[in-house]
């Protein structure tokens, strides 16, 4: 009994220490969770609300509209349509096969279409929407809706995609936006992250191409709420981003449909610039091409046709083509040598119709020569046999350095798709780029605008209005970004001797005007107002001397391809230069009765701001000229630009 009374005794103490320590750890477990309760629950809570946020939330970026192109009047060229489209999230639509499938029998999708989805979604982030279809009609959005619960990431939206409402006519210099590529994203080292989203529409070409971080804008941002199958439930809050610039070119709509009707039919180019300021009012090559069919996605025919068309429409003529300029480089071969001191105005010089240099025959284009010619007759009648000598005065450098001078053989910094530099050929160009010296008959060839020497109607128009100016004149594109107005580069005198100048501006005039000029055909008089101008024709084929002994091939004889080409340069009004034009008619013949018309109906519709009266016409041309007006006239009602009885 005692010994039970002392073991109670003794297992007391130890029963307490137990229990304290028991206690202890109890408390210190829950103090532990209370501790990590309190860290979860408050000094985290933000960063798992935002986890929570982001398992039921969804960012999305909002494309931003482009900004718009309009001419000098203001006139839209290049505008935004909404359009609807239905897009698909990968992340949401599981088997993304059967839900196309599935889409397929509610609206029309083309093999090409799911293809094309399969294609994009297999590459894209799966978190990222792709295009399955858009420019789809209301009934078809409808459908979709109604059919929601099982088309699982499938939705429509409605977006802005590009229109150009002046189609053809401004194509080649506004160029066309389209899809962003996987070429389009290896040029850029740290692409926008809006150029992720599938379909995004960036410049391909042109002013659209050349101005495209501009026009692009920022993209917004959207924060949507979406239930546990990934279907929107409400929009939380949107920021809208910042729209493109607005772009207004220094181009005249009316005048650039004109140039483009009047070039119908042929494969040419034609250029219209401001004499003071640089502007351009028309830039035209043709033919031509819808860009609207590219922005839709063209079609393999419609491509086919466009790629293998000989006459090339997809070529930006104006800009990007290079000729010989022949008879308007003249008037830079005699300033050269001018100001170079080795022959004067009054100058003759003796055409017998060819020159003999280092025992070769360089012929002048009328086989029985011109007699004795001075500056003036040289330019009036194109007397080639007058350049030959005078080149060999002066020499290819200093010819070279006047054509740079007037704008040829310069790349002319605007914002087109690869503008070209044309050539002005000196001694040192030949050693490094052909590995040969320069010879004299090289220089003989290029007194006359033959041999290397290469320009575009750019280029031409440039020479014409420095040449009717005597000032640096520099093209001009764009007149305003987001209303600003653009500042007008150049302009200064290009120090050449006035005298020469006037002389060569007066000879131009009698081109014209003078009953022997090679252009009195295309002469024009509206209240007083005339023009001067320069025919030019440069061969594409040598012309042996056994064809010259029987008799030279007219051009009408021969296949298009191996025809000569036809070149017009003019300026007017004479006495106050406003306008300079250049035309270019690829294989056209001769440069005064095919390039010199154009030239002329151009200008005369430039000054008049419309369809001078008949009576502008010299009486002999009268009916003919009058004939390709209407037909221009009718053209402009049929593509929309003018009404009817305009």
């Amino acid at each position: 009994m005692i010994q039970g009374q002392r073991d109670t005794t003794e297992r007391g103490p130890r029963f307490t220490r137990r229990a304290l320590l028991l206690s202890a750890a109890q408390v210190g477990v829950m103090g532990l969770l209370g501790w990590r309760m309190h860290q979860l629950q408050v000094d985290k809570a933000d960063q798992f609300r935002l986890l929570a946020e982001e398992n039921r939330i969804s960012v999305q970026l909002i494309p931003p509209a482009r900004g718009l192109i309009f001419d000098i009047n203001g006139v839209a060229l290049a505008t935004n349509e909404p359009v609807y489209r239905i897009v698909i999230v990968r992340e949401n639509a599981g088997d993304v096969e059967d839900v196309l499938n599935r889409l397929a029998r509610i609206i029309t999708l083309t093999p090409e279409d799911i293809a094309r989805t399969r294609e994009e979604v297999a590459r894209r982030p799966a978190f990222l929407p792709v295009t399955v279809i858009e420019r789809i009609t209301w009934d078809e959005v409808a459908r979709v809706h109604v059919n929601a619960p099982a088309l699982p990431g499938i939705s429509a939206e409605v977006g802005l995609s590009r229109v150009y409402p002046h189609g053809q006519d401004t194509a080649h210099v506004v160029g066309y936006v389209g899809p962003v590529s996987e070429y389009d994203l290896s040029l850029i080292s740290e692409p926008d992250p809006i150029l992720q989203i599938p379909r995004f529409q960036i410049g391909k070409t042109g002013v659209e191409n050349k101005l495209e971080n501009a026009m692009r804008g920022t993209a917004g941002t959207r924060r949507i709420e979406v239930n546990a199958l990934g279907r929107v439930m409400r929009e939380l809050d949107r920021q809208e981003g910042d729209s493109g610039a607005d772009i207004q070119l220094t181009l005249d709509s009316k005048l650039q449909a004109y140039v483009e009707a009047r070039l119908d039919g042929e494969s040419a180019a034609c250029v219209v610039m401001d004499c003071e300021t640089g502007d351009l009012r028309a830039i035209g090559s043709a033919p031509s091409f819808d860009p609207n069919l590219f922005v839709r996605g063209i079609s393999v025919p419609d491509w086919t046709g466009l790629n293998e068309n000989m006459y090339r429409p997809l070529a930006a003529k104006a800009f990007q083509g290079t000729y010989p300029p022949g008879s308007t480089f003249k008037a830079v071969t005699a300033l050269a040598a001018m100001e170079a001191g080795v022959l004067t105005p009054e100058e003759t010089i003796y055409c017998r119709g060819f020159v003999e240099v280092s025992g070769t025959r360089f012929h002048c284009w009328r086989a029985g020569g011109h007699g004795n010619v001075n500056f003036n007759d040289s330019l009036k009648f194109s007397c080639d046999c007058y350049y030959y000598e005078v080149s060999q005065r002066v020499g290819i450098d200093a010819m070279a350095a006047m054509a740079r001078k007037m704008g040829i053989g310069v790349r002319h910094d605007l914002p087109l798709s690869a503008v070209a530099s044309g050539l002005a050929p000196d001694r040192q160009w030949k050693r490094e780029v052909r590995g040969e010296e320069w010879r004299i008959g090289d220089t003989v060839n290029a007194s006359i605008g033959q041999g290397y020497v290469l320009a575009s109607p750019l280029q031409l128009a440039v020479m014409t209005a420095r040449l009717a100016t005597g000032r640096n004149v520099e093209p001009r594109l764009i007149h305003a970004v987001d209303g600003v107005v653009q500042p007008i580069i150049g302009g200064e005198s290009l120090g050449l001797n006035e005298n020469f100048l006037r002389r060569t501006r007066q000879s131009m005039f009698d081109v014209v005007n003078h009953q022997r000029g090679t252009a009195y055909g295309t002469r024009f008089d509206i209240d007083g107002v005339k023009m001067a101008g320069k025919t030019g024709t440069s061969q594409v084929r040598r012309i042996t001397p056994e064809e010259r002994a029987r008799g030279v091939t007219s051009n009408d004889q021969l296949p298009w391809e191996r025809r000569d080409h036809a070149l017009w340069i003019d300026f007017a009004p004479f006495d106050a230069p406003k306008y300079a034009v250049a035309v270019v008619v690829e294989h056209g013949g001769g440069g005064g009765s095919v390039a010199g018309p154009i030239g002329r109906d151009v200008t005369m519709q430039a000054l008049a701001g419309g369809f001078p009266a008949p009576e502008a016409y010299p009486a002999a041309t009268r009916g003919r000229a009058t004939e390709i007006q209407d037909r221009v006239r009718n053209l402009l009602q049929e593509r929309g630009r003018i009404e009817a009885g305009a």
